[in-house]
């Protein structure tokens, strides 16, 4: 899917980390939310209350879920579950373009 049709977008930016990430809320009329955002070459740790589904349209980057040891590369294209109440650790190695879905 390339777009979201008849959605409520917050103009108000979401900035993280020093500007590091910035996203918008994107919010549909069943009441299901998702971000869409940036997050700029860096190390980070993000913290979800609900389980996420993080897609990336774009950029390369590794993850480490909380608990474990070994990182996973993704790229454009290609997305990753978190689980809520947990976090995440995120190395961007290039520009990362993408959508959180929010469960």
């Amino acid at each position: 899917m390339s777009q979201f049709d008849n959605v409520s977008v917050v103009k108000k930016a979401n900035v993280y980390f020093d500007g590091k990430c910035v996203s918008h809320n994107v919010l549909f009329a069943d009441g299901t939310k998702k971000s869409v955002g940036v997050i700029f070459p860096s190390t980070l740790v993000f913290n979800t209350g609900a389980p996420e589904i993080m897609e990336l349209n774009a950029g390369r980057c590794r993850v480490r879920l909380k608990g474990e040891s070994a990182w996973k590369e993704y790229q454009g294209g290609e997305s990753f579950k978190v689980p809520g109440n947990s976090s995440f650790d995120i190395e961007t190695l290039e520009l990362v373009d993408y959508v959180c879905h929010f469960a």
